[in-house]
């Protein structure tokens, strides 16, 4: 069936098209022109009514929503969880787990992987470890009775037997982390660090064996600081410096204020920079548990129960470039970009997603002048709100 939405405001690769259309049939875009009515052979017409239309968001870290978490390695988990962001503009997402033992790890990379040959047209990308090899002193809210160093058997065996893994985020300072970069990026697996008190040496040793990301950049890593008299550059500054390294930014209006936001923004740029949300199993839900229970909702975000850290959001994606642009002053061309563009390339998969183009997956979203989410459209399919 051939599908147009016309008489929008479409966001090509080339900038936006005014009154433009987009054209998919079996999952595809077959065409992006500019046209504000209906084409003849069109089976089913969509009236834009000039709002925007837009590639669809690519989470690539959030840990659940709909009351569900990834870490409980089930099926329903999962679909829940999925379905609960894809609700909310993510058209396709990598699933995130925290630090866990190896056997709740294998459970889930076990659903996942499942979830991923059953169904080829699913958003789910692959799955995304954010743990456990990571520093205690930066652990934040990860479950501390997990977190250890780096163990060759356990990650090799984890990368070699579940290909549905893309991304490990490690803490660059611990022994035998470099070495995992080394190992994990050869594998086509891509490295982030994060939660990590790494200085520049580390930050750049990592670099170069190949960590390209920077987890939640700004949360659960030291800035500038002091040791006794003497100033260091923290891991912030430091991700500064290194030129291709990517960062993710949680745009919830919490995690970092605006005028980091705009920081970052200026300074690492659309390409080198993603939104993502960092989601906990609350949201979108009528919960008020999170799966960790040291975890409680206040103020719009998850915290632990002592305050001592910030736990996670309960953002979605829509709310993503809402705040980005809101909050922030990011151009919405740019903050949808990075909610689209620069996580598909980051991750390899700007081929078939990321932008609104002949050829690739017919994942679109249209939000209003209030950037309110309007409707959803995953491989060509409207999502029932």
């Amino acid at each position: 069936m051939l599908t147009q939405i016309y008489n929008g405001e479409v966001l090509a690769p080339e900038g936006w098209i005014k009154g433009g259309s987009v054209f998919f049939e079996d999952g595809r875009i077959v065409e992006v022109t500019k046209s504000s009515r209906v084409q003849p052979g069109v089976d089913r017409s969509v009236d834009a009514y000039g709002m925007y239309v837009l590639p669809g968001g690519i989470e690539l870290h959030c840990h659940g929503g709909g009351g569900s978490d990834f870490l409980e390695g089930t099926p329903d988990a999962f679909l829940t969880a999925v379905a609960t962001h894809l609700r909310h503009g993510t058209t396709a997402i990598y699933p995130t787990l925290s630090s866990a033992p190896l056997p709740m790890m294998e459970a889930a990379c076990e659903t996942c992987q499942r979830l991923m040959q059953d169904n080829p047209d699913s958003p789910i990308m692959g799955l995304h470890l954010e743990g456990p090899y990571f520093n205690p002193r930066k652990a934040g809210a990860q479950m501390p009775d997990a977190i250890r160093t780096p163990d060759p058997a356990e990650y090799t065996h984890i990368v070699e037997d579940y290909d549905c893994v893309r991304r490990w985020d490690v803490a660059p300072e611990l022994p035998g982390a470099v070495e995992m970069g080394r190992y994990i990026t050869g594998k086509g697996v891509v490295a982030a660090i994060g939660h990590t008190a790494a200085e520049y040496p580390d930050v750049k040793a990592a670099y170069e064996a190949g960590y390209s990301l920077a987890t939640h950049f700004y949360n659960g890593m030291p800035g500038f600081h002091n040791v006794r008299e003497y100033k260091h550059a923290g891991t912030v500054e430091s991700v500064y410096l290194m030129e291709n390294m990517s960062v993710e930014m949680i745009t919830d209006g919490i995690h970092v204020p605006s005028t980091i936001m705009r920081l970052i923004h200026r300074m690492k740029g659309v390409e080198l920079t993603a939104l993502v949300t960092d989601a906990l199993a609350v949201t979108d839900s009528n919960s008020t548990r999170a799966f960790d229970p040291r975890v409680i909702i206040e103020d719009g975000v998850c915290k632990l129960s002592d305050r001592s850290a910030l736990a996670g959001s309960i953002a979605t994606m829509d709310r993503l470039i809402r705040t980005a642009v809101m909050q922030a002053d990011i151009p919405l061309r740019d903050a949808v970009r990075m909610a689209s563009e620069t996580p598909a390339r980051i991750m390899g998969i700007y081929d078939r997603k990321g932008s609104i183009q002949r050829g690739k997956d017919a994942d679109i979203i249209i939000m209003n002048q209030d950037l309110r989410l309007h409707s959803v459209y995953s491989m060509g399919v409207k999502v029932e709100s």
